[in-house]
């Protein structure tokens, strides 16, 4: 019974976790692929397949213009397939498309002009963008966000608030030069710094002082029992908060700066991991995103949401990294057509394919081996093989 029992509870968490996990992934990637296919049809490009997942289809239908919409097994992303594509990743299957009379060559996505081409791969990571300016602003305006002034009520003994100088009553204005104008963009700033040193200008009575802070960087353990490093400053909030509700116009605005600040500390971060000042055992798999999108659903809907943004804003930006098989990697491949007057020969451009699969299958490898980590599957195993 207590067997059964467990089976049971493990299949509810499963199920917990799949359903969010199922449902932010299928709406980045089904905005993602729809980017692309929207300006390739705007271009007259044939599109074949609009896949949402990979292998074999579970269902689908046919639409006026002969593309094949459908859903399959594989729910770990998707794919735009145009006419005279060999695969999903949009290799040409030269050897057909050589032999093509002139006039079906049209509307064929490999015999379209270069800035057209590059338009229809930049789409599918603007979508992402957009997606996620769409969901901050529609957050912002019908459900709000938290402002607290930037106001120092305590300061921890021995932190590193207090090694710099830092006293209650002292009001944050500015930090690293940039204006801040509560205490969850201070937050923000500290916990992305990565403990590198920053400078807080702070009005303090009449005057404005400079202070310089390295935010300590500490093991929390959140409520699902996850640990995260997390720099720490050592001061807490005063002033009381208050939700705020945009304007539609506002909201968007805010919407481009929630994610231009996304990618910025992104950059951030891989720099960090690059410097050895961060630790690459952050980033997270699929496995990852799974549990984590689980764990965010257990905070409601609009939380969920938040999530499929901040996702949207990473899967864009990955597709923009030159790398071959990304979509970036496409542009570089476009970058250096303009440059030539004619593209890469047929062998160097497979040589970055195979070059470019490499690099994205040791990227999800050893994403997946930190969630395994992080789920302590080793241990597990090693006790049970003791």
């Amino acid at each position: 019974m207590d067997v059964l029992a467990g089976v049971g509870g493990f299949g509810e968490s499963l199920w917990s976790y799949l359903i969010p996990f199922l449902f932010v992934l299928t709406v980045v990637v089904f905005f993602h692929e729809l980017g692309h296919f929207s300006v390739a049809r705007w271009f007259g490009v044939k599109v074949d397949t609009f896949s949402i997942g990979f292998g074999r289809e579970i269902f689908g239908w046919n639409d006026k213009h002969g593309t094949r919409w459908k859903l399959s097994w594989v729910p770990l992303g998707g794919y735009v397939k145009f006419a005279g594509d060999e695969n999903a990743a949009s290799v040409p299957d030269r050897e057909r498309l050589e032999n093509l009379p002139e006039d079906q060559k049209a509307g064929l996505f490999h015999f379209k002009p270069l800035p057209q081409r590059a338009a229809v791969v930049a789409a599918g990571p603007v979508a992402n963008f957009i997606l996620a300016i769409v969901i901050f602003a529609g957050v912002f305006t019908f459900v709000g966000r938290t402002v607290g002034a930037p106001l120092v009520e305590a300061v921890v003994e021995g932190s590193p608030a207090a090694a710099a100088g830092f006293v209650p009553g002292d009001r944050i204005v500015a930090i690293d030069g940039e204006r801040v104008e509560s205490f969850e963009e201070i937050r923000r700033y500290v916990t992305t710094s990565a403990g590198s040193a920053m400078t807080f200008l702070v009005e303090r009575g009449a005057r404005e002082v400079s202070l310089t802070a390295a935010p300590e960087i500490q093991e929390i353990t959140d409520r699902f029992g996850n640990v995260h490093r997390i720099p720490q400053l050592g001061i807490q909030q005063g002033g009381g908060s208050e939700i705020i509700r945009s304007d539609p116009v506002s909201a968007v605005w805010l919407g481009i700066k929630e994610t231009a600040f996304i990618v910025e500390r992104t950059f951030d971060y891989l720099g960090g991991i690059i410097t050895g000042r961060e630790s690459a055992d952050q980033l997270r798999g699929v496995i990852g995103i799974a549990q984590t999108s689980g764990q965010v659903a257990t905070f409601g809907f609009v939380a969920l949401l938040t999530m499929t943004a901040l996702l949207s804003v990473s899967i864009g930006l990955l597709n923009l990294f030159p790398v071959p098989l990304l979509d970036g990697g496409h542009l570089l491949y476009y970058a250096v057509e303009a440059v030539r007057g004619r593209p890469l020969g047929e062998q160097a451009q497979e040589f970055g394919f195979r070059i470019g699969l490499a690099l994205v299958m040791t990227l999800m490898i050893f994403a997946t081996w930190n969630d395994l980590a992080r789920l302590e599957v080793f241990s597990f195993l090693g006790g049970l093989f003791s």
